[in-house]
């Protein structure tokens, strides 16, 4: 029985992935064997096949994240359970269970640890659970226990119409936050208000900080999430309130370099935190319910703004990169 998968031999461009013909793995003790049915791609994926994470060891201790070559890409998926390894078993999931999965998914099927797979409420369709499952719930743990976004505190969402962005700008006005997106063009900015943000600004139009100084009256904002990194650091710090919250998540543009902590100090005693919501896996049971039902409700939307073939990862890649989509892009196999 053989398999399709996007692999590297070798990091660099999006060319770099090739379509390759496998054997479809056995499933070992503790593993699942899951027919994968979409994979969302994120901007992990990127960074893991320029080969930018090679040095950070959090990403093949806790991540799973393969750095030996050649390696599948993708890192998080949705399928169907095929089979269980030797006396394995996950009392929230059987065979033929749709389940969300973290690991290896520009594939039509994928081996992952039995003990991680999450079932997919029903009622949920698959694309939703694709493209706004896993990262739904790091929206929710960034909103809820990172920062709990009180009644009318100013939020500030960069990369807001990003796949996680328009998530984040939807919960914190769940949470009765008041939300400032960031993104680079008008036609984004119409799809960030759409998801709810009471003011848009033009990274590319605008000097971010002085925006949000004038929008918030010159308080600045309690809290700032951030997946860009080093090119937006400087305006996050600029843009907060004293005693305010810098949460860090991604680094799109790279990584933040060191610096003098004396400097938030300073800047009011603010607080940054890195963080991937792994500190609140322990909550995923009641974001299910809640992410089910915030659906159900129309509450919350999820925006996918293209789907490709795994022959295509390499177009979907540089979609991502060349910051050309809206929402989440999603590869099925």
């Amino acid at each position: 029985m053989h398999m399709q998968a996007v692999r590297i031999h070798a990091y660099g461009t999006p060319e770099v992935m090739q379509l390759e013909t496998l054997s479809i793995p056995t499933p070992g003790s503790g593993q699942a064997l899951v027919r994968v049915e979409a994979a969302s791609v994120n901007f992990l994926d990127i960074q893991h096949r320029r080969g930018d994470l090679v040095k950070q060891a959090f990403y093949q201790q806790k991540a799973g994240l393969k750095m030996t070559l050649p390696t599948i890409i993708g890192s998080q998926g949705i399928g169907t359970v095929e089979s269980f390894g030797p006396d394995t078993a996950n009392p929230r999931v059987h065979t033929g269970s749709r389940v969300a999965f973290f690991g290896s998914s520009y594939a039509t099927h994928a081996v992952v640890p039995a003990a991680h797979l999450i079932p997919v409420p029903d009622g949920i369709s698959l694309e939703e659970a694709a493209a706004g499952l896993n990262q739904g719930f790091l929206a929710y743990a960034f909103t809820h226990h990172t920062y709990p976004v009180k009644q009318g505190d100013w939020c500030l969402v960069q990369a807001a119409a990003g796949g996680l962005g328009h998530l984040i700008c939807q919960i914190a006005k769940l949470r009765g936050g008041r939300v400032i997106g960031v993104t680079s063009s008008a036609e984004k900015a119409d799809m960030v208000k759409a998801m709810g943000a009471d003011e848009v600004i033009l990274s590319q139009q605008a000097d971010i900080a002085k925006e949000v100084q004038r929008i918030t009256e010159g308080k600045g904002v309690h809290v700032v999430y951030d997946g860009v990194g080093k090119d937006t650091f400087e305006a996050n710090l600029d843009s907060l309130t004293p005693g305010g919250y810098l949460v860090i998540y991604g680094q799109s543009s790279g990584y933040v370099p060191p610096f003098d902590l004396m400097r938030l100090q300073e800047k009011g005693s603010l607080f940054i935190t890195r963080t991937n919501g792994l500190p609140y896996t322990h909550e995923y049971p009641t974001y299910l319910q809640q992410f089910a039902t915030w659906l159900k409700e129309g509450k919350l939307s999820i925006r996918i703004d293209h789907t490709y073939a795994l022959a295509d990862a390499a177009k979907a890649h540089k979609a991502v990169e060349q910051r050309r989509s809206s929402g989440r892009i999603l590869l099925l196999p």
